[in-house]
């Protein structure tokens, strides 16, 4: 049952300090569930990526390759239309009535035969071109089928570490959301920010023998930082430090 907003303002420094220090073992322990899952879920997330940019890279590979051949077709085309040209002239040379008629034809033929040349060389090129892209798409193939192997794999090894950790991070999550609803607004604000602000997310931290317990800096006066608790309010049982025997004064006695 969630306490009421009066309450949570009644609560003594003492009570709010130590429902704060409870809520930030909950949300630590949720950390350390995440820490414990490691980088996988980014590693997941950028074979995922990956995955998808070989993909589209085979898919624009493959369809350059259609291009390609659509080209050496139209190329192929433009060489029949020169081949069947050339036929005709050279038919027409024997019709031939004067040396003017038989130049203007062998400079035809010359034209044409140059022009099936041509588009055979640009074909030869269009050919290698085709035989590079498939060949990367092979390569891009052989490495996709690896990134989807290594993607399965971490993919199993983050699901078996989720289904161990799934159901206890949630009864966490579940304790911290009604915790938050006994601590004064305007404290809880304060105390997100803190451990948003701080690398270890500690944002209540006990005093260890004058040190902050989240960075382990001494504590100089008004100093503002992570929120302080005492140690005996946070539950924790700290070590007296042993008193060191004090050092008997020596006299000397001067000889007259």
């Amino acid at each position: 049952m969630a306490t009421s907003k009066k309450e949570t303002v009644d609560l003594t420094v003492e009570q709010r300090l130590k429902k704060l220090y409870e809520l930030q073992t909950m949300l630590s322990e949720i950390d350390r569930i995440k820490i414990l899952r490691g980088e996988l879920p980014l590693e997941v997330q950028d074979l995922e990526d990956e995955i998808e940019g070989m993909t589209h890279r085979v898919g624009k590979y493959t369809e350059d390759v259609e291009n390609l051949k659509a080209d050496i077709e139209a190329k192929q085309n433009k060489i029949n239309t020169a081949q069947q040209a050339i036929d005709q002239y050279n038919n027409q040379l024997h019709d031939v009535k004067n040396n003017r008629e038989y130049d203007m034809l062998m400079k035809e033929i010359e034209y044409q035969t140059l022009e099936v040349e041509l588009q055979n060389k640009r074909i030869g090129e269009t050919q290698r071109a085709i035989e590079t892209k498939q060949a990367d798409i092979e390569t891009t193939k052989q490495n996709l089928e690896e990134r989807r192997a290594d993607l399965d794999l971490k993919k199993s090894e983050l699901n078996e570490i989720v289904s161990e950790t799934k159901a206890e991070e949630e009864k966490l999550r579940e304790k911290a959301k009604a915790l938050e609803c006994e601590i004064e607004p305007r404290l809880l604000t304060a105390f997100k920010r803190i451990r948003k602000n701080c690398r270890n997310g500690l944002g209540i931290v006990y005093v260890q023998r004058g040190a902050c317990g989240g960075c382990f800096n001494k504590i100089p006066p008004q100093r503002r930082g992570r929120i302080l608790i005492d140690p005996e309010l946070a539950g924790i049982q700290t070590e007296v430090p042993e008193e060191k025997p004090k050092r008997r004064a020596t006299r000397t006695i001067k000889k007259k």
